[in-house]
């Protein structure tokens, strides 16, 4: 990771000055998930105000920035979709209790099961999901067409340059001054250019079919305004034309599926099929932005029964997982950056307290917001203050200072983002991918292009946890052995050597030769131990075979959490247990 995230110290200036500049980067995100998620654009505002603040004050990582993400949206989308807006509260309110009760039964330690290989993808996933997520911002809404459509000519160019100058001030004002974050410098300066520019510029920089020549986000939300309320339009226009159809067709008896009719083939629907003309389009879809206030709208909530809980039982508890899982790994990342330690937790809990506050109030829910953290600790926030301050700017600007930060243009946002992409990949691994085991690698490689090609992370993660332990498991067990000899008294000794566990148990069988041997067996567990219940099958078995042929089998030198898992478990294992008082018994520290 490139040193743009350089250590320094935790300085109250540098909390309140970072948390504004986050407040600027939050404003857009907050409002492309809540389209995501098939919600208004306030909930995603007031949700992220929310969350941030609630886990900046109760959560276990100061400096950490959370809001409304993309991993939480595309959980929610579902659940919206299908069953209505009013079913996210309940759901959200459910996703908080498990987040809460995870952390007080102190499970958030096992984010210390992730490998570094699958933390190296994870990041590097990341970086280019980052990076490939801009591009949406390059493309504004054709009212001739009715869709997104990529810039181009003079107005890209000047977006690229508007983006090189704003990296440049990031990357070079430091080396001057950081008593002002350079994210918020280069954010103010780029926006003082773009407003000169939209407001001075001819017609041949503007952008076809607006007065603009450079993009703000109130583009950006207009144009997802517009062309939800297309897709909209043109669900409405193809229903119009499939009902009769397929109820004429159920008629005669013909089941049809309407994209197997090419006429209403939704992925082919064009203008002529429903006279959709642009006039028609101008009149049908709104031009105006909704102005974002709170509780704008009744929310009609479902019955509180079996039912209802059916329902969003499955959404919460994968909204507590990805939201965990996201956050935690994003601890982990700015743990890494800081030098200090996070409480993994105490981050559970504030989790949920911010998901069940964020849920009582109609949000979407939320968790760590790994590009905003980065902003954040890139210019400076280290304490909880800056998490704060984040949020309470957010809210003012919301409800102050609206037409302000619509004229924010998109081109300083994507700069910025496209900082936050250069020092958060891991460029070593460019260098070191010949010097690392090979399925350290392929796990790596399996990460990041999950999380490239799905955009879910806590997946992601979860996956490359399993695929790492799977090919630790393969490879420990072969490394399972045994000494053999013979002791003054005619008894073989086996001095077992490597862990007994599932993957080891069919190895460890084939150690022993029981035909050929005496009459007393020793098996010497002084330098191994017993995992797992397919170990103690093992030893059953081993145990049943000599004593049919009349052989005494005795265990030695057991730890006590083997000792423990054999006692427990003495109606399926037969031994003869043979202890020496003089020996030392193996113990597991970490048991």
């Amino acid at each position: 990771m490139l040193n743009f995230f350089a250590r320094r110290a935790a300085s109250s200036k540098d909390d309140l000055l970072s948390g504004v500049t986050v407040a600027l980067a939050l404003v857009p995100e907050a409002i492309a998930f809540a389209f995501v998620a098939g919600v208004p654009p306030y909930i995603g505002l007031y949700s992220a105000i929310i969350v941030g603040f609630i886990t900046s004050v109760f959560g276990g990582r100061p400096g950490m920035i959370s809001g409304a993400t993309g991993a939480m949206a595309v959980v929610v989308v579902g659940l919206v979709h299908i069953h209505g807006i009013g079913y996210l509260i309940p759901a959200v309110l459910l996703c908080g209790v498990f987040q809460v009760i995870v952390g007080l039964a102190k499970l958030g330690k096992f984010i210390r099961l992730v490998p570094h290989s699958v933390m190296l993808g994870f990041v590097n996933g990341l970086a280019i999901v980052i990076l490939i997520s801009q591009f949406g911002s390059f493309k504004h809404f054709n009212i001739a067409s009715g869709t997104l459509e990529m810039i181009s000519g003079a107005p890209l160019a000047l977006m690229l340059i508007l983006i090189l100058i704003t990296m440049m001030i990031i990357y070079a004002l430091p080396k001057f001054t950081k008593a002002i974050p350079s994210s918020l410098i280069a954010i103010l300066t780029v926006s003082a250019i773009s407003y000169g520019v939209n407001t001075y510029s001819n017609d041949s920089l503007k952008i076809a079919g607006t007065n603009k020549s450079v993009l703000t986000v109130e583009d950006m939300l207009v144009s997802n305004l517009k062309s939800k309320e297309v897709e909209k339009y043109k669900d409405e226009k193809l229903q119009e034309i499939t009902d009769p159809i397929l109820n004429e067709a159920r008629n005669i008896g013909i089941d049809l599926k309407v994209n197997n009719v090419e006429l209403i083939d939704k992925d082919n629907f064009s203008v002529d099929q429903v006279a959709f003309t642009v006039k028609e389009l101008n009149k049908t879809p709104t031009t105006e932005i909704p102005k974002i206030v709170f509780f704008n709208e009744e929310i009609s909530l479902p019955p509180f029964n079996l039912d209802t809980l059916k329902i969003i039982f499955p959404f919460a508890i994968i909204l507590a997982g990805v939201g965990l899982i996201e956050s935690l790994m994003t601890l982990t990342l700015i743990d890494d950056i800081t030098g200090t330690r996070g409480k993994g937790n105490k981050e559970c809990v504030g989790q949920g307290l911010a998901n069940l506050t964020c849920g009582l109030f109609g949000g979407m829910g939320g968790c760590a917001m790994i590009g905003q953290s980065l902003i954040n600790v890139n210019s400076g926030g280290r304490q909880r203050l800056s998490g704060i301050t984040a949020s309470l700017t957010l809210l003012i600007l919301v409800v102050f200072f609206q037409p302000l930060i619509m004229e924010i243009p998109m081109a300083a946002l994507v700069g910025v983002m496209f900082m936050v992409v250069i020092g958060t990949f891991e460029w070593s691994t460019l260098n070191t991918w010949k010097k690392i085991p090979v399925s350290d690698l392929l796990v790596m490689i399996l990460v990041a292009g999950y999380t490239v090609m799905f955009h879910n992370l806590a997946t992601a993660v979860l996956l490359g946890v399993i695929v790492q332990a799977l090919v630790f498991a393969w490879k420990h067990a072969t490394h399972i052995f045994a000494d053999k000899k013979i002791n003054e008294f005619g008894a073989k000794i086996y001095q077992l050597h490597g862990p007994l566990f599932f993957a080891s148990s069919t190895r460890f069988i084939e150690l022993f030769e029981i035909d050929i041997d005496p009459d007393n067996i020793v098996i010497d567990f002084y330098y191994t131990r017993v995992y797992d219940q397919s170990g103690l099958e093992a030893i059953n078995k081993i145990a049943e075979k000599y004593i049919a042929l009349g052989k005494k089998v005795h265990l030695r030198h057991l730890s006590n959490e083997c000792k423990e898992l054999l006692n427990k478990a003495d109606d399926i294992v037969v031994f003869n247990l043979s202890e020496d008082p003089n020996y030392h018994v193996a113990s597991d520290r970490l048991g």
